[in-house]
């Protein structure tokens, strides 16, 4: 099995008498873009930047590849490439020129490498340009290749879509797919845009008050336990609700049947036969699942991003 690239072991942050963040514990795997959501406050920034040593720890443990943050720091940073806050670049120099300005700081980063992040993050076409002279969203892009000349194993984002127009949050999404999938880079993303995060997350850990609710995956089949509603169109509505088992419940909304299912897969399958069994015509079948969003306000109960 793969080790975790990342591990948060009862990480803590104390000031004064309060906690901030308060024994959080989760790994990131290679590969994986992982989400950090919580409200304003719940303590997101403060664990980013206790992760990259930015800030100090006061109870617990990062681990990176193995690593201790606390104990091991350079070489637990050598795996770390991070953005927190905005990217800062020398305006008067080109896209190339900052790249190769870095380069020199790190060992065995040389012009193909330089070459082979332009094109990861494609600003091929204008990486010869001055850096005053890009659109927020290239700037993001060219912080992004910075961050992976090293190639690094984790890859910490602190609300990298701030300031971007759609189509640049489109970009940043693709582009941080790509980093995880060709380069197997886990990417940590903190961000308050829930549908984003939902498009481009295969995780996400939910934090209020310093506190780890929950961790959800998107890739989860529900298991056999649990329910799931399922929109059935039909042309009889109500020779469709006899077919109904004891074990279902439906009522019907916008002239369609929806049916509570005890699982995902097997019960739509013998409903749906049942139906064209009984001569019943069967237009289309929805699955409707909870979006991140009703599924963070019923963690936090209600608690918003802002």
């Amino acid at each position: 099995m793969t080790s975790p690239v990342i591990e948060l072991q009862s990480l803590t942050k104390k000031i004064g008498s309060k906690t901030i963040v308060d024994g959080l514990t989760f790994q990131v795997m290679p590969g994986e873009v992982f989400g950090f959501l919580g409200p304003n406050g719940a303590g997101k920034t403060t664990t980013i930047r206790m992760m990259v040593g930015l800030m100090s720890i006061t109870d617990g443990e990062v681990k990176i590849r193995g690593h201790s943050v606390r104990n091991e720091f350079e070489q637990a940073m050598v795996h770390v490439g991070a953005i927190v806050e905005n990217p800062e670049f020398y305006g008067f120099m080109s896209g190339y020129q900052n790249l190769v300005h870095f380069a020199r700081m790190m060992p065995d980063v040389g012009q193909e490498r330089i070459d082979e992040v332009v094109q990861l993050v494609r600003l091929e076409n204008r990486i010869q340009d001055k850096v005053k002279t890009y659109s927020l969203g290239m700037r993001q892009r060219l912080g992004v290749a910075q961050a992976i000349l090293h190639r690094p194993s984790v890859l910490v984002l602190d609300e990298p879509t701030n300031g971007l127009d759609p189509e640049g949050i489109r970009e940043l999404r693709d582009y941080l797919r790509r980093l995880a999938n060709e380069e197997g880079i886990a990417v940590i993303v903190s961000s308050h845009l829930l549908s984003e995060m939902e498009l481009m997350c295969d995780r996400v850990a939910i934090i209020q008050n310093g506190r780890l609710l929950d961790v959800r995956s998107f890739k989860n089949v529900l298991t056999e336990s649990e329910t799931v509603e399922v929109r059935f169109e039909v042309n009889e509505l109500a020779q469709a609700l006899d077919m109904l088992t004891d074990d279902m419940t439906a009522r019907v909304d916008d002239s369609e049947l929806v049916v509570t299912l005890p699982n995902r897969r097997q019960a739509i399958a013998e409903l749906n036969a049942r139906l064209v069994k009984a001569g019943i015509g069967v237009y289309g079948i929805r699955t409707q699942i909870k979006t991140l969003e009703e599924q963070f306000l019923e963690v936090t109960r209600g608690n918003r991003i802002v």
